[in-house]
């Protein structure tokens, strides 16, 4: 009663007012246009890479598997329709995140998740720049059900798509392989390559991809990019403190992961949740482009803070989701470059926040068992109060009469 009426009101706020008003950054414009020239026969990969305009980036693959939205030949039509599809399909995912967690959808955590989440500035920006991510957060969300559920066919199904759409889910392929779970890991490396293959000779100029476009991806662009390639290119930071900072990051990533790898088996929904949200910040921190929207795909991490072990249990993650999901806006009139800078750096912060908090998380639960193992180890065996009683022979304390009445009843 109370979390409802708040989600459809902001549900409607977010499609009816700030999508419809748009903004400067417009991604479902580069991405429809492309898939009308895949449609009329056009080379799709003939972008200006040297403007900072949005460009079309995805692969002949993924091209072939959004094509259908490029039959839509009213472009305002199609836009709505597409933000409408992601506005529903984030809804879905939460939903599915709250029955992953245990909880029924007519309970107060769904609605409440939904309103929290269309507060961010992940979901505000995904339905205002109009991409993708919506539907990408559903398939992570129905990625993770299917692995906690061993419905390995469809979560190989699932992850493939989305690594065909945006590769940086490629290391979420992390979390069957450790598991030895072939047929998801080998159906998300099937279904890219599979796509691309069939695309390749159907897409104009398919070609085009691995000669301008990929370059283009393996590039370090200093404008609306927050990780830490990014912004150490933005604010000239000299290359061996960037590296420096890229391998501390880098190796925090890497004991988290190995010390999670503990609960894999006798906790995998924590297992699965903080481990794919470990690997996504670490993608998000360190990769050469880190856009601040991308961290709605933590919030599986969030939904952790429902369990009785966590890494959300901490302050500072709260902190780190502030960073990263808040739509705060820290540029001021009074401290310029203060102000700048901590807008800037905002996301940044947050991933690289989160990444600590979780790997100092994992080794500390990793060295409270370890201790407590070694202290039950080493305490002396307990003396029973009672004789331990053999089979077949009566308890010394057992009243003689119960046994007496047992017996001329049996007889």
């Amino acid at each position: 009663m109370v979390f409802w009426p708040l989600s459809l009101m902001l549900i409607i706020h977010r499609i009816l007012v700030l999508s419809v008003n748009g903004s400067v950054t417009d991604d479902f414009s580069t991405v429809y246009f492309a898939l009308r020239r895949f449609h009329d026969g056009v080379p799709i990969y003939n972008e200006v890479y040297h403007h900072v305009d949005p460009h079309y980036l995805y692969s002949p693959g993924a091209t072939l598997a959004l094509s259908p939205l490029g039959l839509l030949t009213d472009f305002d039509s199609a836009r709505m329709w597409f933000i409408c599809l992601n506005a529903a399909a984030i809804v879905a995912g939460l939903g599915v995140l709250t029955r992953m967690f245990g909880y029924a959808l007519s309970s107060a955590v769904y609605p409440g998740a939904v309103f929290f989440a269309f507060l961010t500035e992940a979901v505000r920006n995904t339905l205002v720049f109009s991409n993708i991510n919506g539907v990408l957060l559903l398939a992570f969300a129905g990625y993770l059900y299917c692995l906690l559920h061993e419905r390995r066919w469809a979560a190989g199904l699932l992850i493939g798509l989305a690594i065909l759409i945006k590769p940086i889910f490629a290391p979420l392929l992390f979390l069957p392989l450790v598991k030895l779970n072939w047929r998801t890991v080998g159906t998300g490396v099937l279904v890219p390559v599979i796509m691309n293959v069939v695309a390749w000779p159907i897409v104009p100029g398919a070609g085009d991809y691995v000669t301008r476009t990929m370059p283009y991806l393996g590039e370090v662009r200093d404008y609306a990019n927050s990780s830490l390639p990014g912004i150490a290119t933005y604010y000239g930071m000299p290359w061996w403190q960037e590296k420096f900072w890229f391998f501390f990051f880098a190796a925090v990533v890497a004991v988290g992961v190995v010390v999670l790898l503990r609960w894999r088996y006798t906790d995998p929904l924590l297992w699965v949740s903080t481990t794919s949200g470990l690997l996504l910040a670490g993608v998000f921190l360190l990769s050469s482009l880190g856009q601040m929207y991308y961290s709605m795909l933590l919030f599986p991490l969030l939904f952790t803070v429902l369990l009785r072990r966590s890494a959300m249990h901490s302050p500072v993650a709260w902190i780190a989701v502030y960073c990263f999901l808040s739509a705060d806006v820290w540029f001021s009139d009074e401290w310029l470059d203060l102000g700048r800078a901590m807008h800037y750096l905002k996301p940044t912060v947050g991933w690289a926040l989160i990444v600590l908090t979780i790997t100092v998380a994992a080794v500390v639960w990793w060295w409270q068992e370890r201790d407590g193992r070694a202290a039950t180890a080493s305490e002396p065996p307990t003396v029973p109060a009672h004789p331990i009683r053999t089979p077949g022979v009566p308890h010394p304390d057992r009243n003689r009469k119960d046994d007496d009445d047992r017996l001329q009843t049996d007889q």
